[in-house]
């Protein structure tokens, strides 16, 4: 099936991931949930996973040197790979993560050397993040509230963030704010925002219930001073609407990747309820128990298309919002579903605090929030498919 999306020559990196999953991203995960907070840093793992080319599966990282044409279908693989070892290990990883498709998506040329130039660097990892959310502004990006006014050669954010990952260890975060509330969409800006920048404070890690293994941050911006050349893509760049179309697309690139992602955690739960002697005997239970798991195995399989699919048409740089959302929602639901199951099959151990099944339990409900909860991705659909109103 691999050569169908992108050819033989991802099998190696398949099978790098699968060997660092079984080897690193599990035992780390599973350790970083016990111990309730997240992989440092300065772990040596990073370094190791860093000069192996492997950093965060979202398909952006690999886009200047393999080229547009396989990138998302190479990370929506990855994705699902490594997310079946721990998904919160998979986005701890170094890379551009989030950050990366406004800043190749929307950046000048000049942006892009700019800000690129560091991830090239093989000696130590670097991270890069992606601030959207607001406190007050989740699924509805339209109304973040950070302001950004033009101050001479410099912008001045003023405003406050919440759950981005790794943006304490990130070298610079993308940040949308927007230039005039009133003006809505029209007003947004996306601004880089590079480590140590004054009035870039109260960073703090938030507390989750479950994916522990990466930070989720939390910061504030008190009259944080930009220059404008950080401006992704510069004023002209900002016509029509451009800014929200820009963060729209970012997410239309990323989703089908967070979508596999959740593919990864509803095959391990499959897997684990799948455990020798779990199954054996016979009478309605077990029966009903086997028939629940051939559903899920078919659900699965279609929900890996469906993120096939919308990379696929990332690739060929075709329209795939309707694509992605159905991933989206499809393949959050599915790893709701088999987690579920896999508690109910296992019993007792299925829900003790040492067991690997109710650590996924508590991963998976992240999937329907993050990138766009379940709710705003039917929106999509809906309005993409059968006209409703905007």
């Amino acid at each position: 099936m691999i050569d169908l999306v992108v050819g033989d020559a991802l099998a190696a990196d398949l099978e790098r991931a699968r060997a660092l999953g079984r080897e690193h991203l599990r035992p780390l995960g599973i350790e970083a949930d016990r111990r309730r907070e997240p992989v440092p840093a300065d772990h040596p793992f990073f370094a190791l996973a860093w000069r192996m080319g492997l950093g965060q599966p979202l398909g952006v990282e690999a886009r200047e040197e393999r080229g547009p044409r396989t990138a998302a279908r190479r990370g929506v693989l990855l994705a699902e790979e490594m997310a079946y070892w721990d998904r919160g290990m998979s986005v701890a990883m170094p890379g551009l993560g989030l950050g990366g498709p406004p800043l190749l998506g929307m950046g000048t040329a000049a942006q892009r050397e700019r800000f690129l130039a560091p991830f090239r660097d093989r000696d130590r990892p670097h991270w890069a993040a992606f601030g959207m959310t607001e406190p007050d502004a989740g699924s509805d990006v339209a109304a973040i509230r950070t302001t950004a006014r033009r101050d001479g050669d410099d912008y001045v954010l003023d405003g406050a963030k919440t759950f981005i990952s790794n943006a304490m260890r990130a070298d610079w975060i993308v940040v949308w704010a927007t230039v005039d509330r009133t003006a809505g969409r029209a007003g947004h800006r996306a601004f880089v925002v590079e480590r140590g920048t004054p009035g870039l404070e109260d960073l703090r890690y938030e507390h989750k219930m479950g994916l522990i293994a990466y930070e989720s941050s939390s910061f504030t911006l008190r009259e944080c001073r930009v220059p404008a050349a950080n401006l992704l893509g510069g004023e002209e760049h900002y016509a029509a609407r451009a800014g929200f179309k820009g963060a729209m697309r970012s997410f239309n690139a990323t989703r089908p990747a967070i979508a596999a992602m959740a593919i990864g955690i509803a095959r391990a739960a499959y897997d684990a309820a799948r455990t020798p002697g779990a199954l054996d005997g016979a009478g309605p239970r077990v029966q009903r128990r086997r028939e629940k798991l051939a559903r899920m195995a078919r659900k699965i399989e279609a929900g890996r298309l469906l993120c096939w699919r919308a990379a696929w048409l990332a690739d060929e740089q075709q329209a795939n919002e309707v694509e992605a959302s159905m991933a989206k929602a499809f393949a959050a639901t599915i790893a709701q579903e088999a987690t579920g199951l896999a508690v109910e099959v296992l019993g007792d151990a299925g829900v003790t605090a040492d067991g690997y099944v109710e650590k996924l339990y508590r991963d998976v409900k992240a999937m329907d929030i993050v990138e766009g909860t379940g709710q705003i991705q039917r929106i999509v659909i809906a309005r993409r498919l059968v006209g409703l109103p905007h």
